[in-house]
Order: C-alpha cells, then structure tokens, then sequence
C-alpha cells in the first residue's frame, strides 16, 4: 500500500476516534473553550515532541524543512478556517447531534476538501473518484434528514456540515506548505487555534471545569487534532488534498464504531443504510488506480527525499550518505509514465 495511503487512514483513525470522545465533553465546558482545550492540548503535545526531536537529531542535513515567509498567508488562512471556525461549529453540532450520527455527518469533509481541490485550486479526478464523493453526499444527507426535528432545521447537522467545510478550506491551504515539517504545521496550529478559542469562551463567560476534565479534553486534542494532523499533512505530500480527503472519510466510521460501544447509541434505518453509501465510496476511492505519460517541468523546491527516479541530483554539499535528508534542490525536465498521485512532484495537466 502506498505510503500516502497509510498516514490518511491512520489520520482518519486518530481523528474518527476523537468525536465520541468530545461528545463526553460537550456540556461541562462551553463550546469554545472545548474546542480551545482540544486544540491546546494538540500544540502542546507537539512542542514537547518538537523539543525532543531538535535535541535527538542534531544532524541539520536530516532535520525537517521549517515555514517560511512565503507560506505564512496560507498557513494563516489554514489556521483561521481550520484551527478556529471548524473546531467552533463543530462543538456547537455536537450539542444537538449524536455521536455516531456526527462521526458519519464528518464524511462531508473529505467531499468538500475535494470539490475545493478540484474545481477551486485545478487538481485532477476521475470519473470513478467522482461517483465515489456522490455516494458519501448521498449519506451525509441521510444522515441530516434523519437529524432533522419535527419542526425547523437541523441546526446540530447543518453546523457540523459547516466545519467540514472550514477544514476542506483548509486542507487546501495547508497542501501549499505540505512540504514543511508537519510537526510544526500542526503544533503552530494548535497553540494559536488554542488560544484564541479559549480566549474567545472565556470573554463569553464561560467557566473551566475542574483539572481532570481539563487534562482528558487535552489528550483527546493532542491524538485526534494533533497526531492527526502530522499524519495529514504526510499524506498531502504524498497523495495530493483530494485523494486525502477521500481516504480521510474513512474517519467516521471508526468514531462511530466507538461511539456505539462507548454511549450505547441505537442507530435507526437511516444511519445504515448512510453507512453503506458512505463505504461504497470509500470502497472506490481506495480501488483507484492513475497511471499514465507524463512531463515534469524544471522545478527547485526543499523538502525531505530520498534519490528516487525523481531526485537524480548532485550535492553542492559534502552529504553524509543519509536518507532520507532535506535541502534545496533542483529537478530537471523529465518525461516518463508510472502510477502517481498529485502529490509535491505531479501537479500536471491532463
């Protein structure tokens, strides 16, 4: 299975897990301050990693690329929509939505992450990638309209639907700085998200509860948002945002599996018949198979890498012999035909 692959679905794993476990907490804390706590406890966790790992790889040749200038507009798009309105609505939905009803409504994220790489920022699809996506919205409507109450709108739903949307706009910008260090994406974004959402539901009055609760909410935040996220931004290196979105829709179905073994939920009709929709998707997407001629134009760029077919180059250096390790580093115009994703290399018309 393709490298790609496996951070999305450990991703999906870590994040689907995460949504029983924040519907515990809904209630003992506001919405905000929840969602400040979860995103906290993710950038916290991830600066003690980020210190560990600075102390045990002192070699510079083999330490991450950090952001720089150029990508702090899209990384501060990302954080916005994604670190601050998604966490946001989403708690706000989980108020009124079951746990494993919300884990599946989750599903819109990876179809929304697409549609927005697909028609906003030009990736490529196929046909069978498309039904896929028009079977998972297919479910989320289910799932809505089973949500619905007797009279009015489904609100829960409607928001969770809108955090997916806020964190599709931000797996778009955040594929643009994919190439940096993950563990710096994701810790950034947990502290600032933190902070502000906390600040924001402290200034509403809202009132902590005792430390325990505090300490659970922040272990929850740092495996499902912040794990989570490396493993994310690993697999938008390697697979491109719409392909990890779709592998990312398998996160629903393991918070809802969890859910009904944690809460005891009873789902109706509705929520099976959704999960079946929802697994012919998925099921087709991971089926998915794209191969064909293709150019590489000249392009300089720093990352991590190994000297694969794609990275044939000299060293203005004297490297060690390591690998992987990252520096600058320019590709030649090449033309060759393999089985490939939109990933960092392959961003190429059709």
């Amino acid at each position: 299975m393709h490298t790609g692959v496996i951070y999305a679905l450990l991703a999906a794993a870590l994040f689907g897990a995460s949504t029983p476990f924040a519907k515990t907490l809904v209630g003992q804390m506001p919405p905000a301050a929840l969602a400040g706590v979860l995103y906290l406890g993710s950038g916290i966790g991830l600066l003690i990693c980020y210190a560990i790992r600075a102390v045990v790889k002192r070699n510079a040749q083999d330490r991450p690329v950090t952001l720089t200038r150029h990508d702090l507009p899209w990384f501060a798009g990302a954080v916005a929509a994604g670190g601050v309105a998604g966490p946001l609505l989403l708690m706000a939905g989980l108020g009124s939505v079951s746990a494993s009803a919300a884990s599946l409504l989750l599903n819109m994220e990876g179809v929304l992450t697409s549609m927005l790489a697909w028609f906003v920022f030009k990736e490529n699809f196929d046909r069978r990638i498309f039904i896929g996506m028009l079977l998972i919205v297919a479910a989320g409507l289910l799932l809505s309209w089973d949500q619905s109450p007797a009279t009015g709108l489904p609100w829960g739903a409607i928001a969770i639907v809108g955090a997916c949307l806020c964190w599709g706009v931000d797996n778009n910008l955040t594929r643009k700085v994919s190439a940096s260090d993950p563990l710096q994406i994701a810790g950034v974004k947990g502290l600032v998200a933190g902070s502000v959402n906390l600040a924001i539901g402290i200034a509403l009055g809202g009132v902590m509860p005792e430390a325990r609760t505090v300490l659970l909410a922040g272990v929850v935040g740092f495996c499902g948002y912040g794990l989570s996220l490396v493993l994310f931004v690993l697999a938008l290196r390697h697979l491109g945002t719409a392909r990890t979105g779709a592998y990312f829709s398998a996160a629903p179905f393991a918070g809802a599996a969890l859910s009904l073994l944690m809460l005891g939920e009873v789902p109706g009709a509705l929520f099976w018949i959704a999960a079946a929709l929802m697994g012919g998707g998925i099921w087709l997407h991971l089926t998915e198979s794209h191969a064909h001629e293709h150019d590489h134009l000249p392009m300089s760029h720093t990352h991590k890498h190994s000297h694969d077919e794609h990275h044939q180059h000299e060293h203005d250096f004297d490297w060690d012999g390591v690998e992987p390790h990252a520096h600058a580093h320019r590709h030649l115009p090449m033309r060759h035909s393999h089985p490939h994703y939109p990933d960092i290399h392959h961003r190429h018309d059709h």
